[in-house]
Formats: C-alpha cells, structure tokens, sequence
C-alpha cells in the first residue's frame, strides 16, 4: 500500500507579513494566488519569536507526558474541548489515527476542561497567551483573504472569527503522535493521521524541525467533494514557518474560488528517510461565531450560520464513516 504513493516537488509558496501595514495590497494578491492555485502556504515574519512556539510544545510535552488517568479528567466531549488517545477515525483510512490530542478553545467552552493548576502549572494561563499571538496573526491573514475576494470590510472574516464572542467556536489543538521501533515492522493498518480536509476557515500548522511526515495532495473541484488525487508532496518542517491551509468553510465562502487540500501525516515506514521517533505539533483551527452567516459572494451555495456548517461537515464525516463500516 505504501509504495503506490505518487510524490511530486511541488513548490510550497512562501508568504512574508514583513511591514504588513505598508505591504498589504502586495501580501492579499500574493496570498490569494496561493489559496487559488495551492490551498496550502507558508507564513514567514508572522511576529511570533521561536522561543514563544518551543515553549508551547515543551508546555504540550508536559502535558503529554502525564499519565493517562490524569489526562482523562478532562475528556474530549462535545464542546469540542479535552484530550482524546487513538479515538480519531478518518474515513479516508477507516483506522484511528495513532495519536493523542488535547484541544482548548477561548472563553466558556472550556469550562471543567483545563486541569488544575497544581497539576499542571501555569499552563492555562500561557497557552491562551500563545493562542492570542496565533490569533493576531490569523486576523491579518483573514484581512488579506477578505481583501482577495473583494469583501468590502478588510475585518470581514476577523469580526466573524471575534475570539471576544463567547460563541466562537476557533480552537488551539495540540498532537502528540506516538514514537514507533524503527527495527519492527509497521502494519499496513496503522496510520499516523488519515488523509482529511479541515472544517475550517484557516488552519494554522506549527511543527518541530526534524519531525517529518506532513504530506499534501490537492485536486478536489467543490468544497462537497471527498475525493482525493494521488499525487503528494511532503512538508518538511522549517524553523520559523507557518504551515496554513485553507479549510473547507474558506471553500464555501469563496465560492470554491480558494482550495482546501487534502493532507496527512505519513506513516514511517523507512528508518533511512522517515521519523520513527514521537512527533508533536500544534494546528490552530480558525472556526467561526456560531450566529454568524456564511455565503460567498457569488452565492454559489445556501446561506448557512457558522454553526450549521460545521455541523453539516460533522455530519458528512460520520456518514462517511458509516459507509466504510457498511461496506465490511
């Protein structure tokens, strides 16, 4: 199954926010392209020193690195919030992602979803410090994005994403992938992270440098597509980049204009190229206020309220899940 893969050097486009105020005409027409033509690219001079990113994955290390009936005090539930261990099921693989996460949203969503603060200290407070930082850069990417499809309100996206709003549903997910032996053979079943697109407006990706497996595969035509191509291109990770990807509310509220891309992170399966050892991300999910309204401006799907479509996108996943278990 593993050597079916068809891999391309696809070029990654790279977008500065260097002197974003001055820069901004040039940033939105560059970050469009990309959306148009790439549906992923990388952030560079977003503002967010490197020592900020390595304190949040050590702080998500720590987590982690708890036991796991300590982590099960705050459990993934239904507010989208807490920590879950291979319970994630993609439909691309009909496997669970061989994963734990834990996932923190802003204001009363992650009521009775924060361990206590003796347990793990100051977490709480610097991971929504880090999550405000991440923010403040997703809002000048969603300036440029309203601009790139000639919204006239530059905070058209911002003010539908407002963090403020108790009903935002934008969530900080940090994954821990687990290590695998190197000298042991990797079943066919096992899956790091199943090929998916994301629900969201903007997905914001940080990786640690030398932990591989992050591929990419564009080709779908319509954000109601679950069909894949079968040409990938890996993302290795560099120090100092964001790795953003349009997500499928961003499809829809452009029309199909902006792409969301299918990707996924690789099983190793090769000791000489691939990373056998644990590897730890952070993917920031831009998701909108739940009253807020979705429709592109060519109209060229229903107008929805935010919380409908990512409803409609949950339910879409489990019956495609359903389907798979039908066909067994």
């Amino acid at each position: 199954m593993a050597n079916e893969t068809k891999y391309s050097d696809r070029t990654i486009p790279k977008i500065s926010l260097r002197d974003f105020d001055a820069r901004v005409d040039a940033i939105a027409a560059s970050l469009a392209a990309a959306a148009e033509t790439d549906g992923f690219f990388a952030v560079v001079d977003h503002g967010i020193p490197h020592s900020e990113i390595s304190a949040q994955f050590a702080r998500a290390e720590r987590f982690f690195g708890l036991p796991d009936e300590v982590k099960a005090a705050v459990p993934y539930g239904r507010q989208n919030t807490g920590w879950e261990k291979a319970a994630q099921v993609r439909p691309s693989t009909g496997q669970p992602d061989q994963k734990e996460s834990y996932q923190m949203r802003w204001g009363p969503a992650m009521e009775g979803a924060w361990l206590p603060e003796d347990v793990l200290p100051g977490f709480r407070a610097a991971s929504l410090a880090f999550m405000g930082r991440v923010q403040a850069v997703s809002e000048r990417l969603m300036v440029c994005l309203a601009r790139g499809l000639g919204f006239e309100d530059d905070d058209y996206f911002v003010k539908a994403h407002d963090v403020a709003d108790p009903d935002v549903q934008t969530v900080l997910r940090l994954l821990h992938y687990f290590p695998l032996d190197p000298e042991a053979p990797v079943p066919d079943t096992y899956c790091r992270g199943g090929a998916h697109a994301d629900w969201d407006l903007l997905t914001l990706l940080f990786q640690r440098p030398g932990e591989s497996g992050l591929e990419i595969c564009p080709g779908r035509g319509a954000v109601t597509e679950f069909g894949l191509g079968d040409t990938w291109t890996k993302v290795e990770p560099v120090e100092g980049e964001i790795i953003c990807n349009i997500g499928d509310l961003l499809m829809s509220w452009s029309d199909d204009r902006f792409k969301s891309t299918f990707h996924r992170v690789r099983t190793p399966r090769d000791p000489a190229v691939d990373h056998f050892g644990p590897r730890y991300s952070m993917a920031y999910f831009n998701q909108p206020i739940k009253s807020c309204q979705v429709q592109g401006p060519l109209k060229k799907y229903p107008a929805v309220s935010g919380e409908e479509f990512i409803q409609a996108a949950i339910r879409r996943n489990y019956a495609a899940l359903e389907a798979i278990k039908a066909a067994d």
